[in-house]
């Protein structure tokens, strides 16, 4: 037998792996997901300036907000203002949460008031058209491949 042989300790794979890079840190922490619940990050204030109307908003909206004992990997630093101290709180925006059902609603609102809003400009824009010189085109586009000639 061969007594030349490394010692398989010195074999490992921390040793043969590669320098990790440097990788900037997200902005703003990821809470770790919770089943039927989307999170949402609301502005309380900006350059030192409260903003309570925007909060209010928001609550009304149906988003509470995340208590830091819930989502410790998301807590930074303890806040000043004694009416968020126990929320997550970075930068002047705080972590909220709202049920699933709720974010799927509101972006269904807002897709058919879009909807609602595009319609309302074609019909606008078709009243102007003249069929002998249409200024109005579908939206579609497609591209047709030929022999050139």
């Amino acid at each position: 037998m061969a007594e030349n042989r490394l010692n398989r300790e010195l074999e490992t794979r921390e040793k043969t792996a590669r320098k990790r890079s440097w990788v900037r840190p997200d902005l703003l922490p990821n809470p770790n997901p919770e089943d039927g619940y989307d999170f949402h990050w609301v502005r309380i204030s900006t350059r030192g300036e409260a903003d309570p109307m925007n909060v209010s908003l928001q609550l009304r909206q149906g988003w509470e907000p995340v208590k830091a004992s819930d989502h410790p990997e998301c807590f930074v630093m303890a806040v000043d203002d004694d009416r968020y101290k126990d929320n997550v709180i970075v930068g002047g925006l705080m972590l909220c949460k709202a049920p699933k059902e709720l974010v799927e609603d509101r972006a269904a609102h807002f897709e058919q008031q879009t909807r609602s809003q595009m319609s309302s400009v074609d019909n606008n824009f078709m009243r102007e058209n003249d069929p002998r010189m249409p200024v109005f085109s579908e939206r579609k586009s497609k591209t047709t491949f030929g022999s050139g000639s």
